[in-house]
């Protein structure tokens, strides 16, 4: 099965944020230098980007305009929505599911957002997590998000100037109590795992020094989410615009670090008598089928099956034949300077019996 990937950044913000600084032409020109095909923004509340006619193709990269819901807790990513939902900065006894329901009447899909998040109290940032999880409706969720992986690390004064130096060296990967959820709620469903990178090129001053926490061109490849699709994009903003949004909705997605390796040309695919399958798919066991994991680098690969690891292998290819159903997904860590570093987090594939 061959698939065009498109390498994405979901959830940023720019000066149409209220804790955002960047302009649109500014991040679209970061994005360009970085090799970032598809930019699904997220300004708080508010679509102007689009009502100001900047959505669609710009100069080789596509700019799709959606916004985060920000109460003080329970942030929501929402796309493909005719116009803003409700306030619920505005509004904060807005109960999640309401603003869930919004989105999704709407024909519009929506990920509940850093849903881990703990922030830091040595800088004074705020904990922004998820606490609602009576809720259902959502697409999917964030799986591995760059701010919180980041901000989690910032233990120290020293260690903090050394990961904005380099922040790549010192990202963990997505936690663990994300994965374990993850993973149970795709027992019960597909829910579409993203990547996020929430950066807003924030001013904060260090030892009386101001500091752009971070310009976009030093960010966006870091924390992407790679887009699949059968047919190329067409180059017309509102096809393409459904195309992506069409593939984001079916988990036809993994997510990468791509500062050490860029991940484009990783698979995970699924045969069996003539009929494939990939990420996002519901493909149906008849008696065994062989799945295939291929890398672009030679890499520590897990496969996950149902939350477990199914099988562990250092190598750019990785094939099982399965003859039970489940939920597989696959992880990967890629050797960079001498130490194994978190890569690439797959959608799973859920395989069933008739």
């Amino acid at each position: 099965m061959k698939l065009k990937d498109y390498a994405g950044i979901i959830h940023l913000h720019s000066a149409y944020s209220f804790d955002g600084r960047a302009s649109i032409p500014e991040i679209l020109a970061a994005a360009r230098k970085c090799g970032v095909d598809v930019l699904l923004l997220t300004d708080h509340s508010t679509l102007r980007a689009r009502e100001e006619g900047l959505e669609g193709w710009r100069d080789g990269v596509l700019l799709i305009v959606g916004e985060e819901i920000a109460p003080r807790f329970n942030h929501y990513l929402a796309f493909g929505l005719p116009k803003a939902v409700a306030c619920a900065e505005k509004d904060p006894g807005l109960p999640p599911q309401e603003y869930i329901d919004r989105v999704r009447d709407g024909g519009g899909v929506g990920f509940i957002a850093h849903p881990d998040h703990q922030g830091t109290a040595m800088f004074h940032v705020k904990h922004y997590p998820w606490n609602d999880w009576t809720v259902g409706g959502y697409t999917g969720l964030g799986i591995w998000d760059f701010m919180t992986d980041w901000q989690n690390g910032l233990s120290g004064r020293i260690r903090a100037v050394l990961s904005y130096l380099c922040p790549a060296l010192f990202l963990r990967g997505p936690s663990a109590a994300t994965l374990e959820r993850w993973d149970r709620l795709t027992r019960e469903r597909r829910v579409v795992g993203i990547g996020e990178l929430d950066n807003h090129d924030s001013l904060r001053h260090f030892l009386k020094i101001p500091i752009r926490v971070f310009p976009f061109h030093r960010v966006f490849d870091l924390i992407r989410t790679h887009i699949l699709l059968e047919e190329p994009l067409s180059g017309e903003s509102r096809a393409d615009i459904a195309a992506i949004l069409t593939a984001v909705r079916n988990g036809r997605l993994y997510v990468s670090l791509d500062r050490y390796r860029t991940a484009t040309g990783f698979s995970l695919t699924i045969a069996e008598g003539g009929r494939e399958g990939t990420m996002g798919d519901e493909f149906v066991l008849r008696r065994s089928a062989e799945l295939r994991v291929s890398l672009p680098e030679r890499a520590r690969i897990r496969l996950i099956q149902n939350g477990n690891v199914l099988r562990r292998q250092t190598a750019k290819e990785l094939f099982v034949t399965l003859c039970e159903p489940g939920v597989y997904r696959v992880e990967a860590d890629l050797k960079a300077f001498r130490r194994y570093r978190p890569w690439i987090w797959s959608n799973p594939i859920y395989v069933n019996r008739k």
